[in-house]
């Protein structure tokens, strides 16, 4: 049992080392032996848990969702504008979700397949509003498919260009003003109406899932 928790906790420390490296420097720039030196741990090490620097990319695409899961709302338009407005809060935040999107923006990573991000937030958002459809939440003229697509496209624009304009500290600004500019034209006026898309919004659902970590109970074996 030690030595697996010493095994999760150097991986850990190397994913956050080729964060940090893959921020800064993009995919392409980026050495095995920067992120070795930023680690502190040996390329033994390194090559236990990551066989090239395609996989290293790789585990940090997956790794910023791992920690953050956006509790169950009764109101599904509400928890498709929590996944946008955490990921925004996340963006300004933490280097691992930071280098996410720096990865999966990069037209210049060659040979890295920077599909994944793009597919997944697509099918999570197509669930949420197949969902919303069904319980009425939505327009009769509204697709999920078209419009789960829309929600990741704009998001992708809106993060680029707060990033280039100001460092990501107008990206709840951003956020909110496309959530108020799209879900007119998908929710019916009552659900509109009742959904919270202010700038706080992302610090509080963060703040909830927080809480709920820190108080499940804990498992021994």
């Amino acid at each position: 049992m030690v030595k697996q928790d010493r095994a999760i906790r150097t991986r850990r420390t190397i994913l956050e080392a080729a964060a940090k490296v893959f921020e800064e420097r993009g995919y392409q720039a980026a050495t095995i032996a920067e992120i070795l030196h930023t680690a502190g741990v040996t390329k033994g090490a390194l090559y236990f848990h990551f066989e090239s620097k395609e996989q290293l990319a790789q585990g940090v695409l997956h790794e910023q969702d791992q920690q953050f899961v956006i509790p169950a709302r009764t109101c599904k338009l509400q928890e498709l504008a929590d996944e946008v407005l955490l990921h925004a809060y996340r963006l300004q935040r933490d280097a691992m979700v930071r280098a996410g999107v720096r990865l999966t923006m990069d037209q210049h990573a060659e040979g890295l397949d920077r599909s994944g991000p793009f597919l997944r937030w697509s099918q999570i958002c197509r669930h949420l509003l197949e969902t919303a459809r069904a319980q009425g939440e939505l327009l009769p003229h509204v697709s999920p498919a078209v419009t789960a697509d829309i929600v990741v496209a704009t998001f992708a624009g809106v993060q680029s260009m707060s990033q280039t304009v100001s460092d990501y500290q107008d990206l709840s600004q951003r956020s909110t003003a496309l959530l108020r500019h799209l879900f007119p034209s998908i929710a019916v006026p009552s659900v509109l109406a009742s959904l919270d898309l202010s700038e706080q919004r992302g610090e509080t659902v963060h703040n909830e899932i927080r809480h709920r970590h820190k108080t499940q109970p804990t498992t021994t074996s």
